[in-house]
């Protein structure tokens, strides 16, 4: 880490992975606020967020009240979002009702493990 004048500074190998499983408006909205903040401190920084479970509202049109935050955070480039193809076939849900721009991924779990082995940095969000 780097000391500035101003404070501390980010590194430049910034990646993180967000873990969210939870239905809950509150844990929606706190990964929309923490991509916000880390972006306006580190932009080069990669984001990205899995989304499994009871998450699985956040990544369907017309179930979220974060829709247009994830619509404008993937069109912006300023993260990914990522949804699990065993969770969407569990609650009977095709591509083409997903939040435009959401990626499928085989399994939630197994992608923020490969990113771990990559040297991400894991967060789960819960309050």
């Amino acid at each position: 880490m780097l000391v500035t004048a101003t404070g501390f500074s980010q590194t430049k190998d910034y990646r993180v992975v967000f873990d969210l499983t939870s239905r809950d408006s509150v844990n929606q909205q706190a990964i929309i606020r923490e991509i916000g903040l880390i972006k306006g401190a580190n932009p080069d920084a990669k984001l990205e967020v899995v989304i499994y479970g009871q998450g699985l509202d956040m990544a369907v049109k017309g179930r979220s009240g974060q829709q247009g935050a994830v619509e404008k955070l993937i069109a912006d480039d300023k993260a990914s979002f990522k949804v699990c193809a065993m969770t969407m076939k569990r609650n009977n849900i095709d591509k083409d009702q997903l939040v435009p721009g959401v990626e499928v991924v085989p399994d939630g779990i197994y992608e923020i493990i490969s990113k771990q082995r990559e040297g991400w940095g894991y967060i789960k969000v819960a309050h």
